[in-house]
């Protein structure tokens, strides 16, 4: 017995021996992943800083041979992201590393490929007047713009000082622009124009308010950019005639940019197939619809002022009771203000274009695509606890996950019971999806270079359902011209949807095996609260599974 007392004291000191050695341990790695993941923060701060490039006579210094003298600093700041050791990190640590490793991809690939302040003078497009309905604006952007939404005239002092400095850059930026814009992407140049003559309006437009006119400094300044960017558009139409070349990066680059800078795991082949995929599907659920409501009396657009604003509100009202009531999302305080800055207003028939056309029918589509607004009034409200997730990713490499989750949710609401009462809204849904596939599947052949935009946006225009693309050409030009201009963006609609379905069925399934129960709002919930990040990602810190990046982890 006493023996027997022995073995088990002596087994028992053994035991809170290891037991002890093992929680040092563990102490050590939890104090040493702290440190790795600190050096991650520090260098993705460093990394941010150093994306944006030193001036040039007060404007962002685009130009080569700054680039080439910033090729060691990059290199650098890529070894010591590729030395921090990850191993033994949770998911959401990997993901964070995951993100900044992204980033740099995008900064090699814009340097060596696409090259937008070489190939693509809306690069250089200074003047917004709107707010992105996305964390930045979409495709590239050079980083000294000026928004003009974030403004309210007349000016305040601390206001006018900013605008002042920020109309200083379009001069000298429009100057580098003619020694920089060495190019020949035809489709690019000759629509690029169009942005920077819209920016010549719009500095017109600041110049007619009141305090600016009695503002001598400023409207002088403004007079002076307005003058640069006239000469700047004078200057692209004369070498618009000698541009003959290919706009799209051609199939592999188009690959290799999905993959590894915005993590959508899929080929240029894969996005073709899935598109052709969703458009025939879209087409067909169409018809389907229509046959299903053929006694159903015709839906009638608003033809009114009136009729749109009544239309417009109970849309409203309808969308956020239908949010709350039956648990699809944590309804936060702001979604409701975010919704209505956005809800339209009366158009004439005329000048409708796809979207507003659908609008006066049924606003409820549209509005679930909205989704955007609640992300991004999060965004403001809320931001990420990462500092790496807190702003928008750099490169457009948020778009899998903000309009595919956009895209999703149209259909996601819809088949949740959204249209019960109005089954002929059901059409507009699947109107949208046709939409988005065609004019994903155009862009997906102007990269590879088999069709040029203008004959990208015929796929755009004749597979739309009901000729609503065919009503308004400038909606067809935008669309175009941006998923040119940005590689994947016009596909992430559809792509990030697809990309979410697959998600949620993980998630599904991962519930089912722990026998649990699936709620569509842990799902979102869960998905708002891990922030803006390629969907990829997201269904890798909500499932724990990672096998849909094998490809891209490789």
């Amino acid at each position: 017995m006493k023996n027997s007392n022995f073995l088990i004291c002596t087994c028992l000191l053994l035991t809170l021996s290891m037991l002890c050695s093992s929680e040092k341990l563990m102490s050590q790695n939890t104090d040493k992943d702290d440190i790795e993941y600190n050096n991650l923060i520090s260098l993705f701060k460093e990394w941010r800083s150093f994306e944006k490039p030193p001036l040039r006579e007060g404007a962002p210094d685009y130009t080569a041979a700054t680039f080439e003298k910033r090729d060691a600093k990059f290199e650098d700041l890529r070894k010591r992201l590729l030395a921090i050791d990850t191993v033994g990190w949770d998911a959401e640590n990997q993901i964070d590393w995951m993100i900044v490793w992204a980033e740099m991809n995008g900064y090699e690939f814009n340097r060596k490929i696409l090259k937008p302040w070489e190939r693509d003078p809306a690069f250089y497009k200074s003047v917004w007047s709107y707010r992105s309905d996305v964390p930045a604006h979409e495709g590239p952007t050079h980083h000294m713009t000026t928004e003009l939404w974030q403004y309210e005239f007349p000016l305040d002092k601390k206001s006018r000082a900013r605008l002042l400095g920020d109309i200083k850059v379009i001069k000298p930026l429009n100057e580098q622009a003619k020694i920089n814009l060495t190019g020949n992407a035809r489709d690019l140049w000759i629509t690029g124009i169009r942005d920077i003559e819209w920016q010549s309006y719009s500095l017109g437009k600041i110049l007619e308010k009141q305090d600016v006119i009695e503002d001598k400094e400023l409207s002088a300044e403004i007079m002076e950019a307005k003058t640069s960017t006239d000469d700047f558009v004078k200057w692209l139409k004369e070498k618009s005639v000698l541009k003959t070349g290919p706009s799209g990066i051609g199939k592999e680059n188009y690959s290799w940019y999905l993959q590894y800078v915005h993590l959508v795991p899929l080929s240029w082949e894969d996005e073709v197939m899935i598109l052709k995929r969703e458009l025939a599907r879209a087409w067909s659920s169409l018809k389907l619809e229509e046959h299903r409501n053929r006694e159903l009396p015709e839906l009638i657009p608003a033809n009114n002022k009136a009729d749109f604003d009544q239309l417009a509100e109970e849309s409203v009202q309808n969308i956020m009771s239908f949010l709350e009531n039956q648990d699809i999302v944590t309804v936060k305080e702001y979604f409701e203000p975010a919704l209505r800055e956005h809800m339209g207003t009366y158009q004439d028939p005329e000048k409708r274009n796809f979207f507003t056309i659908g609008m006066h029918y049924d606003p409820r589509p549209l509005y679930s695509h909205f989704y955007h607004w609640f992300e991004l009034a999060r965004m403001d409200t809320e931001p990420h606890q990462s500092e790496i997730r807190k702003g928008p990713l750099l490169y457009n490499i948020f778009d899998s996950r903000n309009e595919g989750t956009a895209t999703a949710v149209e259909e996601m609401f819809m088949q949740a019971g959204l249209y019960d009462e109005k089954p002929r809204v059901r059409e507009i849904v699947y109107i949208m999806i046709a939409q988005r596939a065609a004019r994903g599947l155009g862009s997906l052949y102007a990269h590879a270079n088999d069709m040029t935009m203008e004959e990208a946006g015929g796929i755009h225009s004749e597979y739309t359902p009901r000729g609503w693309m065919k009503t308004e050409k400038e909606l067809l030009i935008f669309e175009q011209h941006l998923y040119l201009r940005q590689p994947g963006y016009g596909t992430s609609y559809i792509t990030g949807k697809y990309l979410l379905e697959n998600a949620m069925a993980d998630y599904a399934k991962m519930k089912e095996d722990n026998k649990e129960d699936f709620r569509v709002k842990d799902f979102f919930d869960e998905l708002n609260g891990i922030g803006n990040v390629p969907i990829s990602l997201g269904h890798w810190q909500m499932t724990g599974q990672s096998s849909h990046l094998d490809k891209i982890i490789r």
